[in-house]
């Protein structure tokens, strides 16, 4: 009985080699779709068979069928993908433009299952599959990040998710090569397709640091994930981005002050809905930021929401002021009030009066409220502050209007500007003459004005 059983698994494991080997087999889906058909059709079941038998068998993964399903998955993925879908014309939006699909994929998907399940099988052996599935398997892998078609992207960000668990001589390799996609992505190409797929891949990686963290792990956040924000298509992965920044940050709290000030170098200047990201993930950090931390880049920070309360793009101004909603940053707020308010209060009481849109308007005094009720004697205070510079500023234009005129008088006095009104076409001696007076006047006048400025 038992050798029958055995010579029946030894006919089972010869038939599934076949299998494997008849899916090596490529067939043309873009210049002719219509040919080969029944062939398609043939290694579309097959492969189709094969996720079945590998889902519902047990011990059917034996040593000799490592190599095959490594060759199969090698031989109908690996590939050079196509051009840019539109590479002389406009750059291609992925939140606006169609992606360029993959023909092949009836065939394609069924590979990436087939794989994965062998991959998440009990029966798989990472001990021998390692001989397989190495670097250059990993290398390849990675570089069809690159490819413009989603279904894609989404089989092969689990794939490389599964690899990294179980291999974990493969684990550093990994991170490596998905750091120099970044770095050839923030300073040379800025175009790849699978950013957001590696980030979310690194989001479950970094959960699983040990602590405490290698300094090979916070070089990666400062010098890979914070440039990452530079990058015009920021909107594509930010939300991956953001994850992973917290991810660090709730690991490491002392990590905070750097993170915060790269934030602010990065700051977009000309941009809003890229601000209102920023304003974002800013929200996110300090909903995780220790008190200690906090006070290290109040500051800086403040000085910056102050800004983005004061931009005439009301969305900008508008998610800035929701920071007033968020308890935990009113606790914030209301521990260092003192340092806050002086730097908060001239932006929101001037832009009360100024902003243009109503809504603004009502969460300007929701936040002027809430300063009141939080510390009524520095509120006041603040605002005598603010009346006192506003007369000071006004004085000084008004000194500056009549500096201006006297200026004006003492020019219109020079007797050579009579002449001139006077008298027809100057000489070049007349001409010359005049710039020595003027050059000489200006200077003079120059002295007179700063005194007036004094």
């Amino acid at each position: 009985f038992s050798h029958k059983k055995k010579k029946k698994k030894t006919l089972q494991e010869k038939l599934f080699v076949q299998k494997l080997r008849q899916c090596c087999v490529l067939f043309d889906f873009l210049s002719d779709p219509l040919s080969d058909l029944k062939w398609k059709e043939v290694k579309r079941a097959a492969l189709s068979e094969m996720v079945e038998y590998i889902t519902h068998n047990r011990n059917v993964i034996t040593e000799p069928i490592y190599p095959e399903v490594v060759h199969v998955f090698a031989v109908n993925m690996f590939r050079t993908l196509p051009p840019s879908s539109n590479p002389t014309g406009a750059e291609f939006d992925p939140e606006e433009d169609e992606p360029t699909l993959e023909a092949a994929w009836p065939h394609l998907q069924l590979v990436y299952e087939f794989f994965l399940r062998f991959l998440e099988s009990p029966d798989f052996q990472p001990n021998i599959a390692k001989k397989y599935i190495d670097q250059k398997f990993v290398m390849q892998l990675l570089d069809l990040f690159d490819s413009e078609d989603p279904r894609e992207r989404d089989f092969l960000k689990t794939t490389l998710h599964r690899i990294y668990g179980k291999f974990l001589g493969l684990r550093a390799y990994i991170r490596k090569h998905i750091n120099n996609i970044f770095y050839r992505f923030i300073y040379e190409t800025e175009h790849h397709n699978g950013i957001a797929e590696l980030l979310e891949i690194l989001g479950s990686i970094i959960n699983g640091f040990a602590l405490p963290l290698k300094e090979e792990h916070k070089i990666f956040l400062l010098k890979v994930l914070l440039p990452l924000h530079k990058v015009k298509s920021l909107s594509v992965y930010h939300p991956q981005l953001a994850y992973c920044v917290v991810q660090f940050l709730e690991k490491d709290s002392t990590l905070t002050e750097p993170v915060v000030m790269a934030l602010l170098k990065y700051w977009p200047k000309t941009h809003s809905p890229k601000e209102v990201m920023f304003l974002n993930e800013l929200e996110e950090i300090l909903d995780v930021i220790e008190p200690s931390e906090f006070v290290k880049v109040m500051e800086p920070l403040f000085r910056q929401l102050a800004k983005c309360v004061s931009s005439p793009h009301f969305q900008v101004a508008e998610r800035a002021l929701y920071y007033w909603n968020n308890e935990y940053i009113m606790s914030l707020i209301s521990d260092n009030a003192a340092k806050i308010l002086p730097i908060m209060f001239p932006a929101l009481y001037r832009n009360s009066k100024t902003h243009w849109n109503k809504t603004i308007h009502g969460l300007i005094y929701n936040a002027l409220k809430l300063f009141m009720e939080m510390n009524q004697k520095l509120f006041d205070d603040c605002t005598q502050q603010f009346r006192a510079e506003k007369n000071k500023e006004k004085a000084k234009s008004k000194d500056r209007e009549e500096a201006w005129i006297k200026i004006e008088n003492l020019a219109k006095s020079n007797p050579q500007v009579i002449a001139m009104e006077s008298d027809g076409p100057l000489t070049y001696e007349e001409i010359h003459r005049l710039k020595k007076t003027v050059t000489e006047e200006a200077t003079q006048v120059t002295v007179r004005f700063r005194s007036v400025l004094i």
